[in-house]
């Protein structure tokens, strides 16, 4: 077997026991890696029903076929695991060169699952697994953490996924940190937080093979040719800040708690204005030939010193969302989420939320613990960050999310809770970006921009974004599919454009990599299968058609200004817009999976569980 190992690594914490699961060259075939391969792992290890937090939620890593190749940005990771923030499937993608370490350790994922009697470290040595204490460990910042476990093992090339205070605190939203990137959405932090993991060291000492070395290199130097031409060209000026004068001008950027559309500081907080007063230097993840990420530090002022890779999501989120106004304090805020292991984004929206409360009166001072949350100020919010990564006052109640926080406080206050099946929602506002709203609404992981690529479908002008009207659905079904499909394989999104006919030469240089045969059409069918898959957990879980919805502010609350200004989403809108996704994917009307479909997609062992719920559910709507 080429480039995989056929190897996955089970875990038990509780006994500190481990065991290793050989899979074949066809069930990898099936689900690539990455998000396919991490997803399929937890859907057969973990129980239904299970707590998120409990012991019996399994924890998993998968890493690329391309892991440790010469493949551009293929040396990626996914994990993933019953999400604490939504109860349905939490999968994330980090890259760095834990995942390339991964491999070379020999394994194609870990499982992980059990609680330790006290908090550990795994180091994975090859295939030596040791449970080291890490008591020494706690509280300290996620990227601290690595240092110093890498000062302790004695060696500076052992990779290191860790947890902050956010994680050891279980906070909802927490994330795992890895060479300063992150596992960010849905809360995986804190599932490695509830096993009593501080965090998990690598070191791998063999090599990785291609089956056609020379023809994976003659595609690899196309490849990054092509990458660093003009279709990549703002990524590595700008990075994705750029976005904030483009969603700006087209009235979408979330500002003030999706409150309003347009920020009247936008010039400060953008990606040119970081590039021209504050770039530090752009940064790659592992073999990328594109380096999209803007480092930026403060030079001068009360933030002095802070610096920070900053994307447009944690900037949106932290910024304009939060109505501040400059770079010196979103740099901070973001610098802060990420040593304290909390997922910018989530913490962002959370944030807002509080302020829109705070601004409202529905959180008194006193609640607040004398914090004025006020819009715009930054001093509040750093500390209001330090306050939910340790749960401390006001912080306990944010830590839970903004679904929790506003059912747990009311007060009218869960109509503004900026979330979709409890995760937070992504940088656009969707009253006047309709299809991409109901791309948000149907996301297995919830409001999540990177799971659908259908919000390209409005702002590109493929459709009227204003509107709603057939076709909507199978397009935005599209847009996941292959979205899955990269993330499976695993390569950056910002490679997408980059190929002449995208299934055939990506499942062609799968089989130079892997020597595993696959044709575009087989390719295709795994975007629509682990989409399917991902599905199939939530209604194990206990999802139900009125998960797939949006929060309140987006229905009734018009944009107030802008080129949007009047418009809003109608509950017959998204109504339409759902019927016609399920329709597309071959759902029922209540968004189940008939078994047939699933025995289609090479799935028969889960229609015998999933399937009939769709069945039962057909012949209710008959009786009816």
């Amino acid at each position: 077997m080429y480039a995989y190992t056929g190897k996955i690594l089970h875990i038990d914490m509780t006994e500190r026991k481990t065991r290793i699961e050989k899979v074949s060259p066809e069930f990898l075939k099936r689900y690539l890696g990455g998000v396919g391969l991490a997803t399929r792992l937890v859907y057969d290890n973990t129980p239904a029903g299970c707590d998120p937090l409990g012991p019996d939620n399994a924890l998993c890593f998968a890493c690329s076929a391309f892991a440790g190749t010469t493949m551009p940005v293929g040396t990626k990771h996914s994990v993933a695991s019953k999400s604490p923030l939504t109860g349905l499937i939490g999968d994330s993608l980090s890259g760095s060169h834990f995942s390339e370490m991964l491999r070379r350790a020999g394994w194609d994922g870990i499982v992980i699952k059990g609680q330790a009697p006290s908090w550990m470290a795994l180091f994975i040595d090859d295939d030596d697994i040791r449970f080291l204490d890490a008591s020494r460990y706690l509280g300290m910042g996620a990227t601290e953490t690595q240092e110093a476990i890498r000062e302790a093992i004695g060696d500076e090339n052992v990779r290191v996924s860790a947890i902050g205070p956010a994680g050891e605190h279980l906070v909802r939203f927490a994330l795992i940190d890895n060479d300063g990137r992150q596992v960010g959405r849905t809360g995986n932090g804190a599932v490695m937080g509830s096993k009593r993991i501080k965090a998990i060291a690598i070191r791998g000492s063999q090599g990785v093979t291609v089956a056609d070395p020379d023809g994976l290199m003659a595609e690899t130097l196309k490849l990054i040719k092509v990458a660093q031409g003009p279709g990549t060209l703002k990524y590595r000026e700008l990075g994705t800040p750029a976005n904030v004068l483009n969603m700006n001008a087209m009235g979408v950027l979330p500002t003030r708690n999706f409150s309003e559309t347009v920020f009247e500081h936008a010039e400060e907080v953008s990606g040119e204005h970081l590039r021209d007063h504050y770039k530090a230097k752009s940064v790659a993840c592992t073999g990328c030939p594109i380096a999209c990420e803007q480092w930026g530090v403060v030079r001068q002022g009360k933030y002095k010193g802070a610096r920070i890779g900053m994307d447009y999501e944690p900037l949106f989120a932290l910024g304009p969302n939060c109505g501040m106004g400059s770079l010196p304090p979103i740099i901070k805020l973001v610098q802060t989420c990420d040593e304290l292991g909390l997922d910018a984004m989530s913490a962002g929206v959370t944030v807002s939320w509080a302020m829109e409360c705070y601004e409202r009166g529905l959180l008194s001072p006193e609640e607040c613990d004398g914090l004025a949350l006020n819009w715009g100020n930054d001093e509040a919010a750093v500390a209001l960050l330090e306050k939910i990564a340790r749960r401390e006052g006001i912080g306990d109640l944010l830590a839970e999310g903004v679904k929790r926080a506003s059912k747990r406080l009311g007060r009218g206050s869960e109509q503004f809770a900026m979330h979709s099946k409890g995760l937070e929602m992504p940088g656009y506002d969707v009253r006047s970006l309709k299809t991409f709203a109901m791309g948000l609404a149907v996301g297995t992981r919830g409001a999540c921009h990177n799971r659908s690529l259908s919000y390209e479908i409005d702002i590109k002008g493929k459709v009227d974004r204003f509107t709603v009207g057939p076709g909507r659905g199978k397009m935005a079904m599209e847009t996941e599919n292959f979205a899955c499909i990269l993330d499976c394989l695993v390569l950056c999104k910002f490679l997408r454009n980059c190929f002449d006919d995208f299934n055939a030469d990506v499942a062609r240089i799968y089989t130079m990599t892997t020597g595993i045969e696959i044709t575009p059409e087989e390719l295709a069918a795994v975007g629509e299968r682990v989409c399917n898959l991902k599905k199939a957990f939530n209604i194990r879980e206990g999802w139900k058609r009125e998960d797939d919805w949006l929060p309140g502010r987006v229905f009734d609350d018009p944009i107030p200004s802008g080129p949007g200004k009047g418009v809003h989403l109608t509950p017959d809108e998204l109504n339409y817009l759902i019927d016609d996704y399920y329709q597309a994917r071959g759902w029922t009307d209540e968004g189940l999976i008939p078994a047939q479909k699933l025995i289609e997609l090479d799935l028969a062992d889960i229609a015998a569980e999933i399937g009939v719920k769709a069945a039962v559910a057909d012949v209710a709507a008959g009786e009816a």
